[in-house]
């Protein structure tokens, strides 16, 4: 039960930046309340134990971290740390009937080498160099404006000082950019993953939806690397927890809110436990969430397009690709079916209704890094677990008939393991683990079942379509919550999680936001 009847803040949803947000505002002296509907606090940034008997905590849902500033980690004193991965990518083909594949990391000279060796030449490693060295500019002078009010178009434009970035990268489609830029189809197809992750779209789609994607992608950090959470998801969020108690914030789990009422300057919010009274409400939920509460229209839909499976294996089956190291390939995102060609095809195919013949993914070993992940026997075993995010399927898919959406989403992951079991010189299927039950240790979740879990609006992990981390000339020039980018249609009601403007990605940066603003009104 909430131990007051009022408070300055009630927030909304108890995920990373709902617990943020709550921590800032209490450093600051004001009395905040969380309220959570689950059992837990962390959202989709969790940690779990998936499989019954077994001792490994998986990130079930969120698994990576790139957006989080060190300016929060610092700010609410949080200790969390996060592993840089040695391998960047790697993405297994076969060219002249002979398996190989682009390795990304492991330094300058062997990422050379891969490129030679896939290509026959350093054109396409040159190209590389060049590109993300641009992005890697690009990242160091946007990053830093995301825990700052919104600049404007022009002035972010200013703050870049490169026309030709900016004209590539925030006004034409994508697409045009990396054809330009290189002529491998693979090396095309690598680079465009970072504008698909939980985007259903296009190279060439001319709202550059994937432009938006794209960005947020490589911005991270001021680097764009994306780095593995010690301890996992959770150990990230528990401690948020814990810095928004210390701060004396108050968090109440398995109280789901019904409604939230208000004049612009009061707000009451509705839950199973009473009718509580706050000056200001910020909400960690998406927008249809909130216009729900609010007994408002629904936004239109922003569906999801991804399948996340986890797994726990007894070893890392071999490569048919025998010059590398397994270890190798799976400490950095491992590429399936992600050639240019095979995106555009995928993404055609599921635009059409149709599951993708060929669905890409990409897959990541979470315990080659951290390997506290996982209980000492199964690391003296030589287990590890695998993450899998695949593109290219839309909630659509599933929605037809939502009867059979089990069984779609069982089809979806055989035909997304077969993808990867053609570059495997054993069955992925042989080296599963098994749960206490003797089950495979393995589980997937479409987009229907991340809106089940999480309320994500059709599975969408952004909540809605991400903007651009810019404001047209009127949000720049008007209160606080426009200027921080976190306002709805009511003046005391703040959205502080994905669905805010700069929003996506485990960050924290809508609820730092969130909280600066509240605090500049006072």
């Amino acid at each position: 039960m909430p131990e007051r009847t009022s408070y300055d803040a009630v927030v909304v949803g108890g995920g990373h930046n709902g617990l943020v947000a709550a921590a800032y505002l209490a450093r600051a002296g004001r009395s905040v309340l969380v309220l959570e509907r689950l059992d837990h606090t962390g959202g989709a940034a969790v940690s779990t134990r998936a499989f019954s008997g077994v001792d490994a905590r998986l990130s079930r849902y969120s698994y990576l971290v790139s957006l989080l500033p060190p300016k929060i980690v610092r700010d609410l004193g949080l200790r969390f740390a996060v592993r840089k991965r040695t391998v960047s990518s790697y993405t297994p083909t076969v060219r002249g009937g002979r398996p190989t594949g682009l390795l990304v990391g492991g330094g300058p000279d062997r990422t050379r080498a891969s490129f030679a060796q896939l290509t026959g030449s350093d054109r396409e490693f040159a190209a590389w160099q060049r590109f993300y060295d641009t992005t890697h500019r690009l990242a160091g002078r946007v990053f830093p404006t995301l825990t700052e009010p919104l600049p404007t178009r022009a002035a972010l434009r200013a703050r870049i000082d490169d026309d030709a970035t900016w004209h590539a990268l925030f006004e034409r489609p994508l697409g045009e950019l990396i054809e330009e830029t290189f002529d491998d189809d693979l090396i095309r197809g690598v680079v465009l993953t970072d504008a698909l992750i939980g985007t259903f779209t296009t190279a060439h789609d001319p709202s550059l939806r994937q432009n938006r994607c794209f960005l947020y992608h490589v911005i991270g950090g001021g680097t764009g690397d994306w780095d593995v959470p010690i301890g996992g998801m959770g150990a990230l969020t528990d401690e948020l927890a814990d810095a928004a108690r210390r701060a004396g914030a108050e968090i109440v789990t398995s109280c789901p809110v019904t409604a939230v009422a208000t004049d612009g300057r009061t707000a009451e919010v509705t839950c199973d436990q009473g009718t509580i009274g706050a000056r200001r409400v910020l909400v960690n939920a998406a927008p249809r969430e909130l216009a729900r509460l609010l007994g408002e229209s629904e936004p239109p839909p922003a569906e999801g397009a991804q399948l996340k499976v986890n797994m726990l294996l007894t070893r890392l089956p071999r490569l048919r690709d025998t010059g590398v190291d397994p270890r190798e390939a799976f400490s950095g995102t491992f590429h399936i079916a992600e050639g240019y060609g095979q995106l555009e095809t995928a993404y055609r195919q599921a635009a059409a209704g149709e599951l993708p013949a060929a669905p890409p993914s990409e897959i990541y070993c979470h315990s080659l890094t951290d390997p506290s992940i996982l209980g000492a026997d199964l690391v003296r075993r030589g287990h590890h677990t695998l993450t899998l995010f695949g593109l290219h399927t839309p909630a659509r898919l599933f929605a037809s008939d939502t009867a059979a959406a089990p069984a779609t989403r069982d089809r979806l992951l055989a035909a997304t393991l077969a993808q990867l079991d053609a570059h495997l010189a054993e069955p992925l299927a042989d080296c599963l683990a098994r749960d206490a039950e003797g089950r495979p240790c393995i589980e997937a979740r479409s987009p229907l079942d991340l809106d089940r879990e999480l309320g994500l609006p059709g599975g969408n992990i952004f909540h809605r379509e991400l903007a651009f981390p810019y404001a047209d000339e009127e949000g720049a020039a008007g209160d606080a919550p426009a200027r921080w980018g976190v306002a709805t249609g009511h003046a005391n009601v703040l959205l502080c999680g994905a669905g805010a403007v700069r929003g996506g990605g485990v960050s924290g940066i809508p609820g730092h936001n969130a909280a600066m603003a509240v605090l500049e009104e006072g």
